[in-house]
């Protein structure tokens, strides 16, 4: 084996791992990410002798509701998962079809099968919250969400005590503010969606009504989705395992390199 092929595989060995890390680092300031809305605290740190000051953000409360198959449920359940959230009646004669039907549409993109088989939702779960719970029953919503073809796995219509639901909309999900004419607090009906991140933390309000803000809440749930913890692992930490086999390669490199250039110069 010549010098030139010794050279080439370690240009073989190196370029792939150098690649790699290039394309990480640009991919992750590629995108810009959707906000976060509202903070609990700023509290400062110490790291490597250096401050710095870090946000929480407010995570929401954890309220317990009843879905429309009668069962207790609760947002601790869905802890890991990105939630896309509305609010609606089921004898609402105005926006309401139209926030399910595209609620609908968003079930559908997941490639949901007829018969409500999931291919892949571990990560986005749907709710819609009944702000008119004395009538919306559990089977009254049973019988709604049958007539929309709701997945009851991946979709949940939720009733329970007003108070809960209003305090959650208004207090945890700020719809009021978030609404630009403000909504009524005696009776919540708005158009907008809320989409939560993994840590419950809102992310963003989209029109429900509106196409393009629809096509932009689908980009933003991917995004979130695929976004990278603040406390996970660095794309060099990522690669930790794998140095051991690195440095062997390039020690066994580096070594055939002497080992063929001295044989060579020993040939008479």
């Amino acid at each position: 084996m010549s010098s030139k092929a010794i050279l080439a595989l370690c240009v073989a060995v190196l370029l792939p791992l150098v690649g790699y890390l290039i394309v990480k680092s640009a991919s992750e300031n590629a995108v810009v990410m959707p906000g976060r809305y509202y903070y609990d605290t700023v509290i400062t740190k110490m790291k490597d002798g250096k401050q710095f000051t870090d946000t929480i953000w407010h995570s929401v409360e954890n309220v317990h509701l009843i879905n429309q198959l009668n069962q207790p449920v609760s947002l601790g359940q869905l802890r890991g998962k990105v939630i896309v959230a509305d609010f609606f009646f089921t004898h609402c004669p105005g926006i309401c079809p139209t926030l399910t039907r595209n609620m609908k549409q968003l079930q559908d993109a997941l490639k949901l099968r007829d018969d409500f088989k999931v291919v892949d939702t571990s990560f986005v779960q749907f709710l819609s919250f009944s702000v008119d719970p004395e009538r919306d029953s559990a089977a009254v919503l049973k019988k709604y969400a049958d007539k929309h073809g709701v997945n009851p796995d991946l979709w949940w219509m939720l009733t329970g005590p007003k108070k809960t639901i209003y305090d959650f909309a208004l207090n945890e999900l700020k719809m009021g503010i978030s609404d630009g004419e403000g909504v009524d607090s005696n009776f919540i009906h708005t158009e907008k969606m809320v989409v939560l991140d993994k840590n419950h933390v809102v992310r963003g309000y989209y029109d429900g009504l509106d196409s393009t803000s629809l096509s932009n809440m689908a980009r933003d749930i991917v995004f979130i989705m695929l976004e990278k913890d603040k406390n996970s692992k660095s794309a060099f930490a990522e690669l930790k395992p794998l140095l051991p086999l690195i440095i062997v390669v390039l020690l066994g490199t580096a070594g055939a390199v002497v080992y063929f250039s001295r044989k060579k110069n020993q040939v008479p």
